[in-house]
C-alpha cells in the first residue's frame, strides 16, 4: 500500500474566517475537516435537536417498530402545551396523524407540536423518547451531547451538543437512512390545516446541490444551522451557530457552503465496495478477508496544490473472527503533500465465524504450506 501514490496538480484556497462564533466543515468522502471554529464547545441545540428525533424516528421505522402510516392522536394536553408556541405545525387537538405527515411536520416546518406528538407517539411518553435520543446518541458516540426534550425548547442548558456531535449525527442519518433523508429533509415547504409554511433553511434552493438539514434559533443559543450539499457525488456537512440574525445566518450559510465546493477539490481513490487490501484473521473459519470501502473513498486537498498522496493500510491485526460482513476492520490512512492525514473506514467484505477445534487445527495447517 505504500507504494501507491497519485500525482496532484493542483493552488491553495484562501482561508476562510466565519463570522459565526461556531462553525465546522467536514468532507464526508475524504473524512476531512475543511474548516472548525470552536467546533467541540457545548452549545444550545435550539431545534437541531429534532434531527436526534429524527434519527429516532428512522430507526423505528427501519425495524418496523412504528410505520409511516401509522396514526397519532394529539393529546389535549400536548394541544394546550404546544399551541402556537414557538415554530408549529397547528395541529388540532384530537385529530389522528401519520407518522410521515409528523416528520415533515418537524423537519420541514420545525413543528414543536409534531415533534412532542411523535415522542409520545413512538415510545409512549416524551420523557422515554428522550431516555431514547440519549442512548442513541451514545451509540453514535455524541459523546458531548443530551438532550431533555424532543424538540429542542430551551432548558436552561439541560439540552445540548457541539457542532462535531452534530456532524456526526448527520453523516449518520445521511449514510444510514438515505431514503428517509431524502424524502424529508429537503422539502422547500409543506402545508397542514390549510396552513403553508416554508423550510427556513437558507440553503435549499440557493446552493446547488443543498438537501438538509436542520434549522435552529432561541435567545440562547442564536440563529444556527446543520446544512447539507452534494456535488457530482461529493458530499458536504457544515454546522454553524450563535449567530445573531436570520439574515446574517442566511449570509454566512451560503458563504461557507459555496467556499466548501469552490476552495477544494476530490481525488477519487476507491468506489464503494472496491476490494483495497487483503488482511489476516484468527480463530476464524476464513484465515484472510478483504477489507472494501464502504463507501466512494476519496481525498480532498485545496485547488492549486502540487505533491504526491500516499496511501498506507493500518490494523490491528490479525483481526479476531467473529466478525460481520460491514464491521470496519481497518484504515486506509492518506498522507497529503503538507504531511497531514486523512483517516478513511475499511470494512469487512464478508461475515467470518469463529471456527471450532477442527477447523482452527486446518487453519493452522494452510499457514504452515502458505494456503
Amino acid at each position: 500500500m505504500d507504494a501507491l501514490r497519485l500525482l496532484l496538480m493542483v493552488a491553495a484556497p484562501a482561508g476562510y474566517v466565519s463570522q459565526a462564533p461556531v462553525a465546522l466543515m467536514i468532507d464526508t468522502a475524504s473524512g476531512a475537516t475543511l474548516h472548525s471554529k470552536n467546533a467541540d464547545r457545548r452549545i444550545p441545540t435550539a431545534s437541531m435537536a429534532k434531527m436526534m428525533s429524527a434519527w429516532v424516528v428512522f430507526e423505528a421505522l427501519k425495524t418496523g417498530e412504528v410505520k409511516a402510516g401509522q396514526k397519532f392522536q394529539v393529546s389535549d394536553t400536548t394541544w394546550t402545551n404546544w399551541n402556537y408556541r414557538g415554530s408549529s405545525m397547528f395541529l388540532k387537538a384530537r385529530e389522528q396523524v401519520s407518522v410521515e405527515v409528523l416528520l415533515h411536520g418537524m423537519l420541514t416546518l420545525s413543528g414543536n407540536d409534531a415533534s412532542v406528538v411523535l415522542a409520545e407517539g413512538v415510545a409512549g411518553s416524551e420523557a422515554d423518547f428522550v431516555k431514547r435520543m440519549n442512548a442513541e446518541a451514545r451509540k453514535l458516540g455524541m459523546a458531548d451531547s443530551h438532550f431533555a426534550n424532543a424538540n429542542g425548547w430551551p432548558d436552561g442548558g439541560q439540552t445540548y451538543s457541539t457542532a462535531h456531535d452534530l456532524s456526526l449525527l448527520a453523516t449518520r442519518i445521511i449514510e444510514d437512512h438515505p431514503a428517509l433523508y431524502r424524502q424529508y429533509f429537503g422539502q422547500k415547504s409543506f402545508a397542514w390545516n390549510k396552513v403553508m409554511q416554508p423550510n427556513r433553511n437558507p440553503l435549499l434552493g440557493a446552493i446547488a446541490g443543498a438537501d438538509g438539514l436542520k434549522t435552529g434559533h432561541s435567545d440562547e443559543a442564536g440563529y444556527c444551522l446543520a446544512g447539507s450539499a452534494e456535488r457530482g457525488g461529493r458530499r458536504v456537512i457544515m454546522v454553524i451557530a450563535g449567530l445573531d440574525s436570520q439574515q446574517g445566518r442566511m449570509n454566512e450559510a451560503r458563504k461557507f457552503m459555496k467556499w466548501g465546493f469552490d476552495a477544494w477539490q476530490a481525488r477519487p481513490l476507491f468506489a464503494r465496495g472496491k476490494a483495497v487490501a487483503r488482511i489476516p484473521v484468527q480463530l476464524g473459519n476464513d484465515n484472510y478477508v478483504a477489507v472494501v470501502a464502504p463507501r466512494n473513498l476519496a481525498t480532498i486537498l485545496p485547488k492549486g496544490a502540487t505533491g504526491h498522496i500516499k496511501l498506507a493500510l493500518r490494523y490491528k491485526g490479525p483481526v479476531r473472527a467473529p466478525f460481520a460482513k460491514g464491521a470496519e476492520l481497518a484504515q486506509l490512512v492518506v498522507t497529503l503533500p503538507d504531511g497531514s492525514r486523512q483517516v478513511l473506514p475499511l470494512v469487512a467484505a464478508k461475515s467470518v465465524g469463529a471456527a471450532g477445534f477442527f477447523g482452527r487445527a486446518w487453519n493452522g495447517a494452510k499457514s504452515l504450506v502458505g494456503a
